[in-house]
């Protein structure tokens, strides 16, 4: 992309904006150079302000031409620049996301080559990470080979303190590995809000090999860095159930220990409330975390610089368990510049980027844009009197480099800035203390052997009634934990659902329609990966798939979802075991998502070693600590870690028979279903491994049921009854065209507003209008238009005059359709909330008509989403 030539002219008045970059923020006196930086190179990114240049900053595989990395050998103003990578960029390509090495003699940075002019997407050259030896002056990509390089783009790349780099790239190594293990072709996951493939955290040696995916989000994962303790924090882009927000995230660096760090409700913490992401967070000497704050797009990719206390804090006004009490503000002003986060324009300007100087000052390299405005097609400084015009119109950046003192509030230019360039990126090649290092978790000594050879994780829940710290249950766990006072059919959690998302391909690989996802394209696709009991206690040990985003919902003894919608995913590396206390209200402020920061949990388990639970069966001993699903994998499951099952299945263990009758079973299986099964493998029933799951598309397994021959008959085999679905939910009664049963048309046959959609689909998920037969034909119901009281409406002009016919009478509005009471008989991503469930339950109008079998796949297709499609292999081209 060609730099855009300046048509503007630079009043007198903005000799007066030069001036305020030559002096101290905070006074008119001038500074004598920095005697600490001063000996230190300074390194940065210089570009053009192009025609198109990047404002969202959720797309990171854009390209601004001109852009490159240049050198400074000291941070004074008059030291001359060495452009590192103008030899391979030629002027025309473009460089991001500089890093320094800890012993600060090495750059990193995310280079791309100039784009071939006509070239498709794919032949386009990559981002590739680079580094500049300082000492030798070598200049180098990482990854050697060529296809290698080439094989995705890599951005934010960072030195681990054992010598390897970290960065986040669409490569998506394992991820691909497991589509084809799934029988399906390797592409890139997508997401699609910005049709980018997803950037997720990858790790590699520091010669480029050994590349190996550490992160599995669905959306993109910013900006790596290492803190003093050797953990990874980073921004993570979680865009999924109904999440739109950047937050800050934490992890090791062989992927285990995944964590929410900071921010997920603190979005609000904008200028005057307006909704900001976090992001590029630093790691400042004091351990605080120095992030860059903005919204997604509308600020020229400016925003506020914030210190955040994350060792105190969850939230900005939330602390983490042990630090309860403390009222915040996590969040404070890392400058004392007033800087919106709300797009609107402020004598504070605009900051792009910082750097700590490590000197054991707040002190910072920033990259920061004054306030200037367009008037006449001239650019001139900001006053207030401009500023308050409501037509003000903001000018192009004029981001610069400067040394930040907060202490003073001060600052020094580095470089003298250009009308049309950019400078951002910086940082100073200077020695800091190198992190911990967190050695890669191993098999046998970290990890169980076991999970780690079937490529699963373990997941462990205390108790689902365990919420937020307190105690849910009803009455209470103790209570809900004895078989002698509480039955089964008494405890209302009684299963988990396990999850998982289907990755989406580019419309390079697949090009679908959007209907593939039916009443909503909220949930995206989804599979079912299996189901765990929930122990009387409310506790959960279940084995899951490794390498995958995974997520849960709490069930009843149908197999319905009976809480929130669990928003948020977990990822599990082989042999990972995760560990949490209990679930978490939705609307609460608490803590969620950082294990570290939650309170402890209120199911202590087991108080004593080689005795049962309490008036529980005597064959299940306990070791102190555990909770009632630790027990029974310790002595009921291979390896201590049980299966998930592709099935719903209920065997009371816990009653001991001595006290009181065990609680009769239940088997709710897919190899029950006369209508075509969902599982991917059949021998998935018998024996579970990390690919096994349950993939539910409407028209293959849903709406077969509806045709399903249901007859009662009599001893003799003479029929009584027929209870086939769509003999009643039909339009057409031996010939005749008649209303459907309860206004639910559930026959086959396209849908005349969706002709991808059976209407039967339509009819269930969407509002629809009564009908009636009029001159054998299927009409809806109209009738007069009313206001709330009953009164007839009449059409009215613009002044809110009645209309008159030409006899002088008003004139009445069209009729009116008849909405079906109630709305949509099925809810998209609830069972529960379905009327469609209520007249199968007990006492029911179609009680027993559906088996158990059934009714738990209508279920669980209606909890994960209702989808019509669940593989966009199998959804209809986009036409």
């Amino acid at each position: 992309m060609r730099p855009v030539k300046s048509k503007w002219l630079l009043s007198p008045l903005s000799a007066l904006s030069m001036a305020f970059l030559l002096f101290g923020c905070g006074g008119g006196d001038s500074q004598d150079p920095d005697p600490v930086v001063v000996d230190y190179p300074v390194a940065y990114v210089k570009r053009p302000i192009t025609e198109q240049s990047t404002t969202d900053i959720r797309l990171s595989q854009a390209t601004e031409a001109g852009g490159d990395l240049y050198l400074k050998d000291n941070a004074s103003a008059g030291a001359d620049e060495i452009n590192l990578t103008g030899n391979v960029t030629g002027g025309e390509g473009d460089v991001r996301d500089v890093s320094v090495s800890f012993d600060g003699t090495k750059l990193l940075f995310s280079l791309r080559l100039p784009l071939i002019e006509d070239a498709e997407p794919e032949d386009q050259p990559t981002w590739n990470v680079w580094e500049y030896d300082i000492p030798t002056a070598q200049l180098k990509r990482v990854i050697v080979s060529d296809i290698t390089a080439e094989d995705g783009h890599d951005r934010f790349p960072h030195y681990l303190p054992d010598g390897r780099i970290v960065f986040s790239s669409t490569r998506q190594r394992q991820a691909k590995a497991r589509l084809l293990d799934e029988g399906k072709p390797q592409y890139l996951a997508m997401e699609r809000a910005v049709n980018e493939p997803a950037m997720v955290l990858h790790v590699m040696n520091a010669d480029g090999t050994d590349i190996n995916q550490i992160s599995f989000n669905r959306s993109h994962d910013f900006s790596p860095t290492v803190i003093s303790s050797g953990k990874i924090v980073f921004s993570r882009w979680d865009n999924a159930d109904g999440n739109n927000a950047i937050h800050l995230y934490r992890i090791n660096p062989d992927g285990t220990e995944l964590e929410l760090l900071y921010g997920l409700n603190s979005h609000d913490t904008g200028t005057d409330g307006s909704t900001i992401q976090f992001m590029r967070p630093q790691e400042m000497p004091d351990g605080r975390i120095l992030t860059l704050i903005q919204p997604f797009d509308g600020t020229q990719e400016g925003g506020a610089l914030i210190f955040i206390d994350t060792e105190t804090y969850i939230d900005n006004e939330q602390p983490t368990w042990d630090n309860e009490g403390m009222t915040g503000p996590a969040q404070s002003n890392a400058t004392n510049h007033e800087i919106p986060t709300d797009g609107t324009i402020t004598m504070g300007g605009q900051l792009r980027s910082a750097h700590p100087l490590f000197d054991n000052t707040d002190r910072l390299l920033i990259s920061w844009s004054p306030c200037r405005l367009m008037e006449d097609e001239r650019i001139v400084p900001c006053n207030d009197e401009r500023l308050s015009d409501p037509a003000a119109e903001q000018a192009p950046p004029l981001y610069s480099l400067f040394i930040y003192d907060p202490s003073k509030q001060t600052q020094l230019p580095i470089v003298k800035p250009q009308e049309g360039v950019i400078y951002s990126d910086v940082v100073v090649a200077v020695e800091r203390p190198e992190p911990l290092i967190i050695h890669d978790k191993t098999a046998g000594i970290d990890l169980d052997p076991t999970l780690v050879s079937e490529k699963a994780g373990l997941l462990r829940i205390r108790s689902v009634y365990d919420l937020d710290g307190v105690d849910s249950a009803e009455p209470d766990i103790a209570t809900l934990s004895d078989p002698t006072l509480t039955s089964a059919d008494n405890r209302p959690a009684r299963f988990l659902r396990l999850i998982k998302q289907v990755t989406l391909p580019d419309d390079d690989v697949l090009e679908f329609s959007n209907s593939a996802f039916g009443a909503t394209a909220q949930f995206g696709m989804r599979e079912v990966l299996g189901y765990a009991p929930i122990d009387p206690d409310g506790s959960v040990q279940v084995k899951v798939p490794a390498n995958v985003p995974v997520s849960f919902s709490v069930l009843d003894a149908d197999g319905r979802r009976s809480g929130e919608v669990h928003s948020f995913w977990l990822q599990f590396r082989p042999g990972e075991v995760i560990e949490c206390g209990g679930c978490h209200a939705g609307d609460s402020p608490l803590a969620h998502g950082r294990l570290t920061a939650a309170p402890p949990s209120v199911n202590s388990g087991s108080l004593e070693t080689g005795q049962p639970f309490p008036n529980t069966n005597p064959e299940l001993w306990t070791d102190v600590g555990e909770t009632m699903a630790q027990t029974r994998n310790r002595l009921q499951c291979r390896a201590g870690s049980c299966d998930p099952d592709m099935d719903l299945l209920f065997e009371d263990v816990w009653s001991d028979p001595a006290m009181r009758q065990p609680d009769s079973p239940f088997a709710y299986r897919y190899a029950d279903l006369d209508s075509p099964n969902p599982l991917n493998d059949a021998l998935c029933t018998s024996s579970w491994n990390e690919l096994c799951r349950a993939m539910i598309h409407y028209e293959l397994h849903i709406h077969p049921l509806w045709s399903l021959p249901r007859l009662v008959l009599d001893n003799d085999g003479n029929t009584l009854e027929d209870r086939t679905c769509n003999v009643c939910h039909d339009t057409d009664d031996a010939g005749e065209t008649v209303v459907p049963d309860a206004q639910l048309d559930l026959s086959g046959g396209p849908s005349e507003d969706e002709p991808e959609h059976f209407s039967a689909y339509r009819e269930l998920l969407f509002a629809d209008n009564m009908q009636e037969v009029v001159d054998g034909l299927l009409v809806d119901v109209l009738v007069p238009a009313v206001d709330e009281n009953g009164n007839q409406l009449y059409e009215t002009d613009e002044n809110g005059e009645l209309i008159l016919d030409g006899d002088g009478n008003p004139i009445p509005l069209p009729d009116v359709p008849v909405p079906v009471p109630g709305g949509a008989s099925m809810v998209a991503g609830s069972a529960n909330d379905s009327r469609f469930t209520e007249v199968f339950e007990a006492g029911g109008a179609h009680a027993g008509y559906l088996t158990e079998a059934e009714l738990k796949l209508i279920y669980e297709w209606l909890d994960i989403g209702a989808q019509y499609f669940n593989d966009p292999f199998l959804a209809p081209a986009d036409d």
